[in-house]
């Protein structure tokens, strides 16, 4: 594969993919707004801090690569991605294969209990036997790989491969150990986050219906 995303690269491209699916009003996205989601403190792992002037750094080199296009407007550039399903990009993902790639990138290995779970705004599973199957067709593709099952863990994780082949020591040794406080703040934040961008979407839809009441 060509592309080997760095960590700052594959969290902007994950920005990217996840806000042109739940919030596409806001998107492409200004340089503020793709810092503040590279930095949510929700649905990322890890959690980063990255500088505006270190997220233009990262926009640049994916520039150089015709992985993100900037788009120069009167007030403020915007910038998309050509990671996938553009005709820009030889990468073409079903939508179930995107949201995996997208949730991986923001979040690193995970199992298909997990990725099914995290991937509801992104694309319909009807069961994990489905995450299974798309996983399986997507290691055929060399799109990701499946680490060795942890001892004690009913099932095994799976990483993505856009950023070059995976230390699979350390992939293992990497997985924290299991803390149901935190998991439970984390629910809480993917639950506040969620609510912010359905409050997002009605004030869209109430703008459009505004719109159509005075043509009509």
């Amino acid at each position: 594969m060509d592309i080997n995303l760095s960590a700052s690269e594959a969290r902007v491209i994950g920005c990217m993919l996840e806000k042109e699916s739940t919030t596409p009003d806001q998107y492409p996205l200004t340089l503020n707004g793709l810092t503040n989601a590279c930095n949510q403190k929700s649905n990322r792992d890890p959690v980063m801090n990255l500088s505006e002037a270190e997220v233009r750094t990262t926009l640049n080199d994916l520039i150089e690569q015709l992985i993100v296009r900037e788009e120069e407007g009167a007030r403020v550039s915007k910038f998309k991605h050509r990671f996938c399903n553009t005709p820009f990009s030889s990468l073409q993902l079903s939508e179930q294969e995107r949201a995996i790639v997208c949730v991986m990138l923001l979040r690193g290995p995970q199992t298909p209990g997990e990725l099914r779970s995290r991937t509801g705004r992104l694309a319909k599973f009807s069961d994990v036997k489905v995450v299974e199957q798309v996983l399986q067709e997507m290691i055929g593709k060399e799109l990701v790989v499946q680490l060795p099952r942890e001892a004690g863990k009913r099932e095994s994780r799976f990483a993505h491969l856009f950023s070059g082949p995976v230390e699979v020591s350390a992939a293992v040794s990497a997985q924290p150990a299991a803390d149901t406080g935190t998991n439970d703040k984390d629910k809480i934040r993917q639950l506040e986050q969620e609510v912010e961008e359905l409050k997002a979407e009605v004030e869209r839809l109430k703008a459009e219906l505004a719109r159509a009441l005075q043509d009509s």
